[in-house]
């Protein structure tokens, strides 16, 4: 039985008692063994005691053969790698041969790694793009990393738009990322979202959390048809993104609805709201993040289960609709979540920090809330979670659908600055009593459309 101790010694000996020991292996796990306890390799390592188990029937032995080939660095092995690239019948030991390929980090290595550009498994893909942008401003390289920005597969795609694209294309904001414009800050408007949003710059919203009207079912929100209305949501939504900061979040709540049957004669329609709004929003540049499924109680939900109750008739059934989805969406960047952190200074950071208990599961219980003006509205603590979750002390919290202000609430007693629009006037007088009881550093704007143009002029 061979033991880490033996390795160790041989390695210590030199190539002639590896050999000894690899040659001595007739046991798949002690094949195994001995290529997973290898660890660093020195220099003069002669890494043809690996060739005879990179043809080895056992593919983790032949995965296990190329990782350690990879750490040796010999362009000696390049064919041989390339070879497995192309030809193993196990996609995890193609894609670490080209990933032993590019850890060669040779020029020589450049023809094979764009040989394998054309591959059918996107990962084998990835591997030898980034094996490749070691060598980016080589102009073969450059040429043929810029032909895969049409290619099929989006996580290809977005590497080279990344690499090639964004950095050029990008219209850089001027203002520091944890600052925003002082007359967007506490800031209320009786108007329609869209002509408030074309008078907001660039870049200028930390955290969006919204519950768009739902298609026909409540008396504010009528469309002659869903098309319409999907369009309607996707002009909001385009505009969001053009004045949410790079990197920060949008957080939509909506679920499917019914529309009820005219008569016996006829079916009630169910319309997959989430669904359908998506592809729209990844193809105007948000990134889908998670899904987070709001759970009510069974009581306070429409009961449709009263006729299959009594006669239990097949295809009749119809589940209570208990949920409703919070879709998680990022504005696409190429930088990461730290990048975003490291905007604020130590104190925001650490005054923002989420402490106690906090929801480990994509699945919130949580009661609805009742209002005596509104009849869809967000509970509180629908919205506390949201600004804890997504945004710091100091962010700009935006809703363009207000409804009874409850996110202006919420943004207000997490020391977040409010941005709200609501479209209908008792809505907006609603709002004002929501929030006129509320601690806050610094004193609400309520304004008209008219008011809140001459605001953006100063």
């Amino acid at each position: 039985m061979i033991t880490k101790q033996n390795i160790i010694e041989a390695k210590n000996k030199g190539n002639g008692e590896l050999f000894k020991i690899s040659k001595s292996l007739n046991d798949s796990r002690n094949i195994v063994f001995f290529l997973e306890n290898l660890g660093y390799l020195p220099k003069d390592f002669n890494g043809d005691v690996l060739m005879p188990f990179v043809k080895n029937n056992h593919s983790k032995i032949r995965y296990l053969a190329v990782k350690n080939l990879g750490k040796i660095k010999d362009v000696k092995y390049a064919d041989t790698l390339l070879k497995l690239a192309l030809n193993d019948s196990d996609s995890t030991v193609r894609r670490e041969a080209v990933s032993s390929l590019g850890r060669m980090r040779s020029k020589e290595n450049i023809p094979k790694l764009i040989k394998l550009l054309n591959d059918h498994d996107p990962k084998v893909i990835l591997q030898a793009i980034r094996a490749l942008l070691v060598f980016k401003g080589d102009k073969k390289v450059d040429k043929s990393l810029n032909q895969l920005k049409e290619h099929p597969n989006e996580t290809i795609q977005s590497v080279i738009e990344i690499e090639y694209s964004s950095h050029t294309n990008k219209k850089l904001s001027t203002l520091p990322h944890k600052e925003t414009y002082s007359f967007i800050k506490n800031v209320v408007v009786n108007a329609d979202v869209l002509d408030v949003l074309k008078l907001v710059p660039d870049e200028a919203v930390h955290l969006t959390f919204t519950s768009p009207p739902y298609y026909n079912a409540r008396d504010y929100s009528i469309y002659q048809g869903y098309q319409e209305y999907l369009d309607f949501l996707a002009q909001v939504f385009e505009e969001v993104h053009r004045v949410t900061k790079e990197g920060r979040f949008f957080i939509l709540n909506t679920s499917p609805i019914i529309i009820p049957r005219v008569s016996r004669q006829h079916s009630s329609k169910r319309y997959p709201i989430p669904f359908d709004i998506h592809p729209y929003l990844v193809k105007m540049g948000w990134d889908f993040i998670d899904d987070i499924v709001w759970v009510k109680p069974e009581a306070s939900v429409k009961n449709r289960n009263a006729g299959f109750l009594q006669h239990r008739k097949p295809l009749a059934y119809k589940p209570n609709p208990l949920t409703e989805y919070l879709m998680v969406y990022r504005k696409k960047t190429s930088k990461l979540i730290d990048w975003n952190i490291k905007q604020y200074d130590h104190q925001t950071v650490k005054d923002s920090k989420v402490l106690g208990e906090y929801e480990t599961k994509n699945v919130w219980d949580i009661d609805p809330s009742f209002d005596k003006v509104h009849s869809a509205v967000f509970p509180l603590e629908l919205c506390h979670r949201v600004v804890k979750y997504y945004s710091f002390k100091g962010d700009l919290i935006f809703d363009p659908f207000a409804g009874s202000g409850t996110l202006g609430k919420a943004a207000m007693n997490l020391g977040r600055n409010l941005f709200l629009t609501e479209k209908y006037k008792n809505y907006f007088e609603r709002i004002k009593s929501n929030l006129k009881n509320a601690t806050f550093f610094d004193e609400i704007k309520y304004l008209t459309y008219e008011q809140f143009r001459e605001e953006a002029k100063i």
